[in-house]
């Protein structure tokens, strides 16, 4: 269960070129009312991607809250860099909402996710979410890098990596270990192309993940931030080849809301919500749920099939009332299809 107390982080993975710094300058420019900080892991061409942040510093992501790490490879250089950096951030005047880092495009994401453990920081904060970036037209090529000579040259300059690993590895521990994988430049893929770097992403995953084609880092917040995925918790799901080694509105989404009666059986309702995302693409259930003789809130929070529900606090003055947002791509909302896959678990 995610601990509301922790603040959240939300990790950023893919090659060089994906899109990392793009989608994060848009989540900068369009934050859901929350106050960001941002973490930027890189090296080669240093101080670019850190640049392009520091230029885009907003009220709710100032310049102090964008920390630039430029000394290696994140997930080769967690003691020295990882542990002092959210420490710094966690100790600033206004302590942030929401930590977004961006690694390096050759970053294997578990032994980061592994660092959220120490016991320095793992009271603190939490993993919301690993986010992980995959090129269409690269992945569908068997590239998975939109430059793979960039990404050797990348590799050669920094000293600080201690694995060799293929592209297609790396690739295939960051789909492993994602929450949501962000199909980008589907307009250079096209359809054939997206359909076919679709299929090898799911061929990876070992557990259902939610695909979305995205376009210049255009995502709506609501559907990135704010998973609860606890990933620190959740390592086993998640495997490695190294293992043992305001609300911003998009016209790509749609939702809506639905308002249930007193729930008998939150366990009835999980499963309602996971085969609804199955078999409707729904990309995001969140909300707050009264179950029956029972005086705590029931959260709930689901990415995909994947559904996470932990009681919050009482509801003591507060009507009893269960609502849940639903979240789908444009065009894939059905809100009959919704209602009818949600009615019926009140009694």
């Amino acid at each position: 269960m995610n601990d509301l107390s922790k603040v959240p982080v939300t990790i950023v993975t893919g090659f060089l070129g994906a899109g990392k710094t793009t989608l994060i300058r848009h989540l900068m420019q369009n934050p859901g009312g929350r106050r960001l900080a941002v973490v930027v892991n890189e090296f080669g061409e240093a101080g670019v991607d850190g640049q392009i942040l520091k230029s885009c510093a907003v009220p709710d992501c100032p310049e102090e809250n964008i920390v630039e790490l430029a000394n290696g490879c994140l997930c080769c250089t967690v003691a020295d860099e990882f542990i002092p950096t959210v420490e710094r951030l966690l100790a600033l005047p206004v302590r942030p909402d929401h930590i977004v880092i961006e690694t390096s495009g050759l970053a294997l994401p578990k032994p980061l996710l592994k660092a959220f453990d120490w016991p320095p920081i793992r009271a603190r904060i939490t993993v919301d979410g690993v986010i992980a970036l995959a090129d269409a037209e690269a992945v569908a090529a068997g590239r998975f890098a939109p430059d793979p000579a960039a990404v050797r040259a990348q590799a050669a300059a920094d000293g600080s990596i201690d694995h060799d690993t293929p592209l297609a590895e790396v690739f295939e521990d960051q789909i492993a270990c994602a929450d949501l994988v962000l199909l980008t430049k589907p307009d250079l893929a096209g359809p054939e192309g997206v359909a076919a770097a679709r299929a090898a992403i799911l061929a990876e995953a070992p557990r259902p993940v939610p695909i979305l084609e995205v376009a210049e880092g255009a995502v709506d917040p609501r559907v990135i931030l704010g998973l609860a995925a606890a990933a620190e918790d959740d390592l086993a799901a998640r495997p490695s080849h190294h293992d043992g080694a305001e609300d911003h509105e998009h016209d790509d989404f749609a939702t809506m809301t639905v308002d249930l009666p007193e729930v008998e059986d939150p366990s009835a309702l999980a499963e309602a919500v996971a085969a609804m995302a199955r078999d409707q693409g729904i990309l995001r259930a969140k909300g707050f749920v009264a179950v029956r003789g029972k005086p705590m809130r029931l959260l709930l929070q689901a990415v995909g099939e994947r559904v996470r529900m932990q009681y919050d606090r009482p509801w003591g003055t507060d009507p009893r009332a269960s609502r849940l947002v639903v979240i789908a791509e444009a065009g894939a909302l059905r809100p009959e299809r919704v209602r009818a896959a949600l009615t019926g678990l009140g009694v």
